[in-house]
């Protein structure tokens, strides 16, 4: 089973060349690697380039990461497609390894599985061993989106004919556009996600979430509307409960 990993870059050095490390030591994988770069002017490409693990690389102005991103996943030839956000690093060498076998089991009523996602960590932007931040997933159920549910999108693996069926990231959300289309993909009872009790990827704090107090209000504003969008009932409040659901994240290191 073949996986294509994305990366968006813009002036991304050095955490860039740390990504691809994280990356480089997984083995056995049928790999796909695609960066998506904004037309950087620090050593990002130097970096990308001198790596030899990429597959194919654009560079030129985009309209921000979900547009590159949309790239990306124009350009996928994998059957799973994911994210290596160029902030991030991968938790493990075995990590796309344990997300193939995940894919390549019956999952309920013997149906196939179209996604898997599992944890995410956040970690000091400087020392990515020191954990700020667990987010840890659970089941999916779909009376869960009614209580501001979510995975962690970066730890979200996903088969590309769910992209075909749904389509790509809406360019009118800036920092919700994840929220919005894995709300319009576990809408559909169709689909088949796994959970993978692990942590996937490991996230640099301060990243365009969760930056500064303008970002957060500029989130909370967006994920309203992709609920409304969504048809997401009493969207206020689950806007509340999304919110909330963060605080133990804090609490929890491992």
């Amino acid at each position: 089973m073949k996986i294509t990993l994305i990366t968006a870059t813009y002036n991304s050095y050095p955490a860039i060349a740390e990504a691809i490390n994280s990356l480089s030591k997984s083995n056995g994988i049928e790999l796909e690697y695609l960066v998506i770069d904004g037309g950087s002017k620090d050593q990002t490409m130097e970096a990308v380039n001198a790596s030899g693990l990429v597959t194919h690389c654009v560079s030129e102005p985009d309209k921000g990461i979900y547009d590159a991103l949309n790239k990306g996943i124009r350009m996928a030839t994998g059957d799973i497609i994911g994210f290596l956000h160029s902030d991030d690093l991968l938790a493990s060498p075995q990590t796309l390894n344990n997300i193939v076998a995940a894919f390549s089991v019956n999952g309920i009523n013997s149906e196939r599985v179209d996604g898997v996602y599992g944890d995410l960590v956040y970690v000091n932007k400087e020392n990515t061993k020191k954990v700020i931040r667990y987010w840890a997933s659970s089941l999916f159920k779909s009376n869960l989106l009614n209580r501001g549910w979510m995975p962690a999108h970066p730890s979200l693996f996903m088969r590309r004919e769910v992209y075909e069926k749904h389509g790509l990231f809406d360019l009118q959300f800036k920092i919700s556009a994840d929220y919005d289309l894995m709300l319009r993909v576990f809408k559909d009872k169709s689909l088949n996600f796994v959970y993978l009790p692990e942590v996937i990827t490991k996230m640099r704090v301060g990243g365009l979430s969760n930056g500064t107090i303008k970002n957060i209000v500029q989130k909370s504003r967006e994920d309203f509307r992709a609920m409304k969008k969504n048809q997401i009932p009493f969207p206020l409040w689950v806007l509340l409960l999304k919110n909330f659901s963060k605080i133990p994240q804090y609490l929890r290191r491992q």
